[in-house]
């Protein structure tokens, strides 16, 4: 069941980016409640996960209808509930996503290469998928609740397991960040505040809608596509400068004066007000670093290693007091696991401890082949806020993996348990569902072995 679970988030994380192939016939092989999941669906799905060399244990057409098939329950309730997604964080997933994806294949331009597609019919296309997975994740966290396990709980968890079957706990590592943003040009910043400005006067004297060039010129392309908004969204979904200037907005024909935050440049016009909650249009335009900045960058921070590598001052010193990175600076540079995409939950979110795979991929090159205390060449990165920057990195400390004890691996055997209770809560969830919900199978997927009972229901 916990291989469901987890498995369902990542069917969707790239779902749809491929056309069924011509000599397929189409028809419905599933019904859950009024969604039809076609055959179409399934085939398009099995190509992805094919292309991305995504491994599955079982018959894809067996396997994949099922999961499309809870994560549809899961949808369904989702909007008996209005869980909704919003499209800020959308639109940071996504990003997310494709700055993942380029650094596994190179650069961007490989990218649409390997997929076929120039980049922005790619955000069009994972745009929903990522939403569905976020509606998905936010549901089981609303069904879970909050977790509450007691030290007894985690000793008989630890207790029943026999000593030869305990479980491994992986590698892991602390690494400690600092990272500098390049110089943006005066230049740059003068002429993307000029197009704003020729934006406004454009809207202001009524020659074009704000909406219009939305869909033009803002490089926040999942809102471009509506016209640049962002849907009804509480005060605390926005970055402060963002919020500050939206929510003072009164003039639904006004536009806000240019906003700068950590993204970039906007300006802001107010669709409606409801309650605690706002809907506004936006423009966003992003400074350009030129090669020779990033080169002047970093030269800078390789200067700033090699004083800490002849002990000049310590790197601890160093991230707080030079690094641009807001999120680790006051911790001196001790980056912090906020989970794994596509999962619910981590036992480790929240600590400083990372699987070297949880960490971000340009990071876990740096750190890789280096010994405890080491300072890593520079690199290049892609942050959380899409900026990119030049780092350098600390491996601060490696516990190798080893069979879980219960004196030094309490917290991962208390995430365990905490786990293993959420997967009996969703699985008493999904079996009331299955119950309360019409499904119908078609024959020839009626012989599949599958993973949760309940869907053929004589």
């Amino acid at each position: 069941m916990k291989q469901i679970f987890s498995l369902i988030l990542c069917l969707t994380a790239f779902a749809g980016f491929m056309q069924a192939q011509d000599n397929v016939i189409d028809e419905v092989i599933w019904l859950v409640g009024d969604d039809a999941i076609l055959r179409s669906d399934v085939e398009n799905m099995r190509l992805q996960m094919q292309v991305e060399k995504q491994r599955m244990e079982g018959d894809p057409y067996c396997v994949i209808p099922e999961q499309m098939a809870i994560q549809k329950l899961y949808l369904h309730q989702a909007k008996l509930d209005s869980i909704d997604a919003p499209e800020s964080q959308v639109f940071s997933e996504v990003e997310g996503r494709i700055n993942y994806a380029v650094s596994q294949v190179g650069s961007r331009e490989k990218l649409e290469e390997y997929i076929g597609k120039p980049l922005n019919a790619i955000r069009e296309e994972w745009r929903q998928s990522v939403k569905d997975q976020l509606l998905v994740r936010e549901m089981q966290k609303k069904l879970v609740g909050n977790i509450k396990v007691t030290p007894s709980e985690v000793r008989t968890f630890y207790n029943r397991i026999p000593q030869d079957s305990l479980p491994m706990i992986p590698t892991t590592v602390e690494v400690q960040i600092i990272t500098l943003e390049p110089k943006i040009a005066l230049e740059e910043t003068d002429d993307i505040k000029r197009r704003l400005r020729e934006y406004t006067e454009q809207i202001t004297s009524g020659q074009r809608e704000f909406s219009t060039l939305a869909r033009l010129y803002s490089e926040d392309t999942e809102s471009a596509k509506n016209g640049g908004e962002l849907g009804l969204q509480g005060k605390a979904t926005f970055v402060a400068e963002f919020a500050t200037v939206a929510f003072e907005l009164n003039d639904p024909k006004r536009v806000s004066r240019i906003v700068e935050t950590e993204y970039g440049y906007h300006i802001i016009q107010l669709v409606e007000k409801r309650g605690d909650r706002i809907n506004v249009r936006h423009i966003l335009l992003k400074p350009k670093v030129t090669k020779e900045e990033l080169a002047d960058a970093t030269l800078h921070i390789d200067t700033i290693r090699t004083d800490i590598v002849n002990k000049k001052f310590t790197f601890e010193e160093a991230a707080t007091y030079m690094s641009f990175d807001k999120d680790t600076r006051n911790n001196k540079g001790l980056m912090v696991n906020q989970g794994e995409p596509g999962r619910m939950s981590s036992e480790r979110t929240g600590t400083s401890r990372f699987e070297m795979e949880e960490l971000p991929a340009e990071v876990a090159k740096a750190v890789y082949g280096l010994s405890v205390g080491d300072v890593s060449q520079p690199f290049t990165w892609i942050n959380s806020k899409q900026k990119e920057v030049v780092a350098i990195a600390k491996l601060k400390s490696r516990i190798e993996g080893h069979k879980a004890s219960l004196t030094e691996d309490y917290q991962a055997l208390k995430g365990m348990v905490e786990q293993e209770k959420r997967e009996q809560i969703l699985e008493r969830w999904l079996a009331k569902k299955q119950q309360d919900t019409y499904i119908r199978v078609n024959e020839n997927w009626k012989n599949c072995d599958f993973q949760t009972k309940g869907w053929l229901i004589e």
